[in-house]
C-alpha cells in the first residue's frame, strides 16, 4: 500500500475473547491486539515527535453456514472446513483498527466478502493439508493459493479482504485518523 511499516505480534489469547456476532468478534480482537501492542511500546519511542505514527491491527474469521471458523485446531478440522466449501460458499469477516499512537485516537471498521466455490477435488484438499499452511489461517481458507484458486467460482468483494487486510477500508481509516490529528 506504499507505507513503511514494522510488524509486531500482539501475543494475545484470542480464544479468551468471545462475541455472538462475527463482526463484533473481529472488532474486539483487533482492539485487544492494539491495546496489547500499545502496552509494549516504550515511552521513549519517537511517537511524541511524529503525529503520523499509526498502529494498524486486524483480525479475520470465516463464516460458514452461520458458524464462525477461526484457525483450525487440527488436520481433521481443516479437512472438514475445506470439504464444506466445495460447491458452496463462505464469507470472510475482517476488521481493521487504526490507532494514532500520539493522540490515542482510534478508528475501526469491518468488511465482509462472500466467496463461492466450484468443486474442490479431494486430492487438492489433501495437498493443501499436507502443505500445512491452511492450518495457520482462519477457516483454513486461502483463496489465493495456486491449488485452490482454480476452484474459486466468484468473489463478491475484494480479494485483498479475503486475504486478511481490506485495503480500501484500511486506507479510509488511515485518512480519518490522520485528519483528526491535524485538527
Amino acid at each position: 500500500m506504499g507505507y513503511q511499516f514494522t510488524l509486531m505480534s500482539a501475543d494475545i489469547d484470542e480464544k479468551s475473547i468471545r462475541k455472538d456476532k462475527p463482526e463484533e468478534l473481529v472488532l474486539a480482537l483487533a482492539e485487544a491486539k492494539a491495546e496489547a501492542i500499545m502496552r509494549r511500546i516504550p515511552d521513549g519511542d519517537n511517537i511524541e515527535e511524529d503525529k503520523s505514527t499509526l498502529l494498524i491491527t486486524c483480525d479475520q474469521v470465516v463464516v460458514y453456514e452461520d458458524a464462525v471458523r477461526e484457525k483450525p485446531s487440527s488436520v481433521e478440522e481443516a479437512r472438514e472446513y475445506i470439504r464444506g466449501y466445495s460447491k458452496g460458499h463462505t464469507a470472510t469477516v475482517s476488521s481493521v483498527a487504526v490507532t494514532n499512537l500520539k493522540t490515542g485516537l482510534r478508528k475501526s471498521g469491518v468488511d465482509r466478502v462472500e466467496t463461492y466455490f466450484n468443486e474442490i477435488p479431494e486430492e487438492t484438499i489433501e495437498k493443501l493439508i499436507e502443505e500445512g499452511t491452511v492450518l495457520k489461517v482462519a477457516g483454513a481458507l486461502l483463496i489465493e493459493h495456486p491449488l485452490i484458486l482454480p476452484c474459486v467460482k466468484e468473489v463478491a468483494g475484494t480479494t485483498d479482504s479475503v486475504m486478511g487486510l481490506p485495503k480500501e477500508l484500511t486506507e479510509k481509516l488511515i485518512k480519518e485518523v490522520l485528519a483528526m490529528a491535524s485538527i
